[in-house]
């Protein structure tokens, strides 16, 4: 009876040793397979772009509600990555909770960032990365240094001389213009001095008083605010340029429950289907369309040659597009 009691613990032991045994070394595969996310693929690469915006609501956005632009260069990635064979993870990006700190512990091979924080901030996370070897492509905003990273995105001096040249031709007199820049578009919020300079060479003397300027934040009902007080104390400007596509549906809607289309021209953003059709019905005279999902694209082809042959070029300019009454014909 000792006998058998004896072999029966040996038994268990032996078998509660083999299950340790086991378990133990499909956890091993799993932490070497899943030390990041890009099992089976070339690279893993991970996307930092802002946090979502509560009110921001974007077509095709995976997992959150970001806005159509950042829904676009999200798209673009996930096309460039699956032709690379290339793995990427989307991640939100905010000062306050060091997201793009924890990128050094991560095991990405290479980090593709819009640093829509202060730059001194960005700067000081970018080099952490750079001196673990994790290569940098920026999009959409970028921060000076002196060795520059990689930049995807639009020239933002060329879409002020842009927007000043459009300004120009729907105003026979002189242009009392305001800018307004927001919280959901902060690429072109942080390089703001260079679409500024952009607008005075186009217009020159034909702006009789500095570029005015306001700002919105996440929420949709911001821009509409704005035009309240606007036509209340400001009542002589005469055009009002929104660099983001919720603002300018906002801000066309606006103008429409007042009753006062024409009496303001306004410039927006993007090629969303309403705001073409309210240029179409002339509530807009034209807008800005900067491509989101050729950015995403050539961002990971050129972390990807980063990766494989350490260069790649210093700036891709992805250029825009203005649509008007006559584009839509």
């Amino acid at each position: 009876m000792k006998l058998l009691l004896r072999l029966g613990i040996v038994f268990f032991t032996l078998l509660s040793l083999a299950a340790f045994f086991g378990s133990a070394y499909r956890a091993g595969n799993l932490y070497l397979q899943s030390g990041s996310p890009s099992a089976g693929r070339s690279y893993h690469f991970a996307l930092y772009l802002p946090e979502p915006s509560a009110g921001a609501e974007g077509r095709g956005a995976p997992r959150d509600n970001r806005n159509s632009f950042f829904a676009g260069i999200i798209l673009g990635a996930e096309r460039a990555a699956a032709e690379l064979d290339a793995a990427i993870s989307i991640h939100s990006i905010d000062p306050a909770k060091n997201e793009l700190e924890m990128a050094l512990y991560t095991g990405i091979n290479g980090a593709i960032v819009c640093p829509y924080m202060d730059d001194t901030l960005a700067r000081r996370q970018l080099e952490r990365l750079g001196q673990k070897q994790i290569p940098v492509v920026l999009i959409n905003h970028n921060v000076p240094n002196n060795q520059p990273w990689p930049f995807i995105g639009t020239n933002n001096f060329d879409v002020g001389r842009r927007i000043g040249l459009m300004t120009g031709g729907i105003n026979p007199g002189p242009v009392r213009l305001m800018v307004v820049y927001s919280d959901k578009a902060p690429g072109i919020y942080g390089e703001r001095e260079l679409v500024e300079m952009g607008i005075t060479a186009a217009l020159g003397k034909r702006l009789p008083e500095p570029i005015m300027t306001a700002r919105t934040g996440l929420s949709p009902l911001d821009a509409e605010e704005l035009l309240y007080r606007l036509f209340r104390t400001k009542p002589d400007i005469n055009t009002i340029v929104f660099t983001d596509s919720n603002d300018t549906i906002a801000a066309a809607q606006t103008l429409i429950d007042m009753n006062l289309v024409g009496r303001i021209q306004v410039i927006g953003f993007g090629a969303d289907p309403v705001i073409q059709e309210h240029i179409r019905k002339g509530v807009i005279a034209c807008a800005i369309v900067i491509d989101p999902d050729r950015i995403g694209y050539e961002a990971i082809r050129s972390l990807t040659a980063l990766r494989t042959t350490g260069y790649t070029s210093n700036s891709i300019d992805t250029g825009l597009q203005i649509i008007d009454k006559d584009s839509l014909r």
